[in-house]
């Protein structure tokens, strides 16, 4: 089996027409042809059947393309990473965040990174912890901003940058808005607006309120800190947020800090705990330890 045998059989997959097939490719159909045929006659089986002037996968030509393409975009990584090690400045990083983390920040960490390192590409991964380890797991990220920040996973390793504040978001309107500081227990009787159970910041809330002897009802469940804060605004409920993800308010919100309990997250990064990392990634990972010490010098 050989390289251009695969490469010519997924050309011909995605267009389903080996003479378009071939005008992508720049060879003659009969070439493509031919060693389409060598390839089936390998695996002993069909991959394609004619419909009319246009061929379709098999049902095992569907899993072959599965596993054809997974493989050329493992080799084109290896290939990408070679050149990274041999020139660590002309890599390409793929970094994951989480949904919750402020995207203000992040971009600014990020674009500080790109003056030092201006050849350095970026491939970035958004979504929840479970879907950003999943990629870890399957080798298609090596660096994720999370928060909060698992310790004992057995496939990644976590490190902690710092502890960010949750605070109480409440329309500029409410009876507490004008407070410095309240008590959890002073929301007693509100009603909630919070990310959906299964993700982190809901079980933090949710400990919380246990721990102020609250059984928060909850008006709306969902993972977008832009939709949580319009409904605040609607008069929907309140909510606990990053303190990070406040910096930029509506006047029509007001933020106030919880002052018992007080509530945290662990903010930082996960990476692949039994493989090293590639020489771009560790790059950056190296900037954002030095950044976060020197804010920690600071007091920041």
């Amino acid at each position: 089996m050989e390289m251009r045998q695969i490469l010519y059989f997924i050309a011909v997959a995605k267009t389903e027409h080996v003479t378009e097939a071939a005008t992508q490719l720049h060879i003659a159909q009969s070439a493509i042809s031919r060693q389409i045929g060598l390839l089936e006659a390998e695996l002993g089986v069909a991959l394609f059947h004619r419909e009319g002037r246009t061929i379709k996968l098999t049902t095992i030509g569907r899993l072959f393309l599965t596993h054809a393409e997974r493989a050329v975009a493992e080799i084109e990584h290896a290939k990408q990473k070679i050149q990274e090690h041999l020139d660590p400045e002309q890599g390409a990083i793929r970094l994951g965040f989480v949904a919750s983390l402020s995207v203000q920040t992040l971009s600014l960490i990020l674009a500080k990174f790109r003056e030092e390192h201006p050849n350095i590409t970026f491939q970035l991964h958004q979504g929840s912890l479970e879907y950003l380890i999943d990629l870890i797991e399957k080798g298609n990220l090596e660096i994720a901003f999370t928060a909060p920040v698992p310790m004992e996973h057995p496939t990644v390793e976590g490190e902690i940058f710092y502890r960010e504040q949750l605070l109480a978001v409440l329309p500029a309107h409410h009876e507490l808005a004008q407070q410095r500081q309240i008590r959890l227990d002073q929301l007693r009787n509100e009603t909630w607006i919070s990310y959906r159970p299964g993700l982190p910041l809901y079980a933090i809330v949710q400990e919380a309120c246990a721990q102020a002897g609250i059984t928060p009802i909850f008006t709306f469940e969902g993972e977008d800190i832009d939709t949580i804060k319009s409904l605040v605004i609607a008069g929907f409920g309140i909510a606990l947020l990053p303190e990070q993800a406040l910096t930029e308010l509506s006047p029509e919100l007001v933020k106030v800090k919880i002052s018992d309990p007080e509530i945290y997250r662990s903010v930082g990064v996960i990476t692949p705990r039994h493989k090293a990392m590639a020489p771009s990634e560790a790059l950056l990972h190296q900037f954002l330890r030095d950044f976060y010490n020197r804010l920690s010098s600071f007091g920041i």
